[in-house]
């Protein structure tokens, strides 16, 4: 890990720039100005400063962060002696100001600024790039991330539908944060926002044509096994043999959640796909009064870097013959395609659909979790189905040989399901059980 003196000397060899040197200044004045009247002006100078800051100078700009605006260590150091002594409310209350950094306030203060908020969060993400390569800003993010979570929680922001209807703006960040099933025109989107179709979206005041975060939802008659029906147009090929849906004469049943994306990286670790999902799941119960199930059609997107790098002589015996048999097929017909996966033989399709469960159910707390069922399991959701031949496009094959998954919203047992995932313990439906044997 880089030492303090490194980030001490960083930092202060950036300050030969002019621009650096000024917008450090800037930021001093602003942490320690006393009255209102200057703070509009000089959190402006900070913003205007960062958004004219090269990249060559975020590090050095973070390690002074880091160094010059954390704690002080000597006011610390006094305060704990104090509360040691006298273990008071006012002893306590002025050691948690001690051991608060001035970062804090400096981010606060940018924040009530016309554009603090955004400029958080792209410096965040100007951070996060900046520690993959440089260790010790670990303080500086766990202060962003801090103030960033009260500031974003769910219950100061906006939960809006986004129809076909809403802004231009809006609708073209819809298709260009799209992280989960890319959205391939403006025909495509329409398809997606048609009467079948919902999209609810969490936004900040401060950031409005933002979305922070989206989920897409289809309604059907019944818990889907596969993508291409739920987002092709009418007229493609996946929809030949597909159920017609006609809302009018047979109600929708069941609420399928297929794509939820995150829209602003600066909020990585902040929690809010978890709050969006139930949100939607009690308006949709109130517009849908027919909805019986909510579930998701969702990806394994570890799954085929699980398959290279789990050791076969670990997993129980019979789900290592179906390794083997897996592994076996696919050294044969590479390089893979949606033909030959929808052509797979039946005992390797079973051998799939087996490790598949295996890596959900037994591996969700060990080194290589899958993020996705980690994120619905954690959520209160049960393992209800595993689909092989469920996403044929070419990022499916690549990270899932085309496997999907269902999990299931049970909103009365929910927190029930929660508490067994924290305790190790993953939920399943019944019908799994038969990949589970060893």
């Amino acid at each position: 890990m880089i030492s303090w003196k490194q980030l001490t000397s960083l930092g202060n060899k950036a300050k030969a720039d002019g621009g650096f040197s000024r917008l450090v200044d800037a930021c001093n004045q602003l942490v320690s100005e006393r009255g209102q009247a200057n703070l509009y002006a000089l959190a402006t100078a900070v913003v205007e400063g960062w958004q004219g800051l090269s990249r060559e100078r975020h590090d050095a700009f973070f390690a002074v962060l880091a160094t010059e605006f954390d704690a002080d260590a000597d006011a610390v150091m006094s305060a704990a002696k104090a509360y040691t002594q006298a273990p008071t409310p006012a002893a306590l209350a002025a050691l948690s100001t001690a051991t608060e950094s001035r970062r804090q306030e400096l981010f606060r203060r940018i924040n009530r600024t016309q554009g603090g908020t955004a400029t958080l969060l792209a410096m965040r993400v100007a951070l996060m790039g900046c520690m993959r390569n440089r260790k010790g800003l670990e303080a500086v993010d766990a202060d962003f991330l801090h103030l960033l979570s009260s500031w974003f929680n769910p219950g100061f922001l906006h939960f809006e539908p986004v129809s076909w209807n809403s802004p231009a703006v809006l609708l073209e960040k819809i298709i260009a944060h799209e992280a989960v099933h890319a959205i391939a025109s403006w025909t495509h989107l329409r398809r997606r926002l048609e009467s079948d179709r919902r999209c609810y979206a969490f936004f900040h005041p401060q950031l409005p044509n933002e979305p922070l975060i989206f989920v897409e939802v289809a309604l059907t008659h019944e818990i889907p096994g596969a993508i291409a029906p739920l987002i092709a147009l009418k007229s493609d090929d996946a929809m030949k043999d597909a159920p017609k849906a006609d809302l009018k004469t047979k109600p929708p049943t069941t609420a399928v959640f297929y794509s939820i994306s995150n829209c602003q990286p600066g909020l990585r670790g902040v929690s809010l796909g978890n709050f969006l999902i139930k949100r939607v799941a009690e308006h949709l119960i109130k517009e849908v009064p027919t909805l019986e199930t909510f579930c998701t059609l969702s990806p394994v997107p570890t799954l085929c870097r699980w398959l290279d790098k789990v050791d076969a002589a670990s997993l129980p015996p019979t789900t290592q013959e179906a390794y083997n048999r897996l592994r076996s097929w696919q050294a044969v017909s590479k390089p893979l395609t949606a033909a030959q996966i929808s052509a797979m033989p039946v005992d390797v399709r079973e051998s799939l659909l087996r490790l598949t469960t295996h890596l959900l159910v037994k591996g969700s707390h060990l080194d290589l979790p899958d993020p996705v069922a980690r994120f619905h399991l954690d959520n209160g959701a049960r393992l209800e189905a595993v689909h092989a031949a469920a996403d044929l496009s070419t990022k499916g094959l690549k990270e899932s040989l085309s496997v999907m998954v269902n999990y299931r919203y049970d909103l009365d047992a929910v927190e029930a399901r929660h508490e067994a995932f924290v305790n190790h313990d993953v939920v399943y439906a019944s019908g799994l059980k038969k990949w589970l044997k060893a």
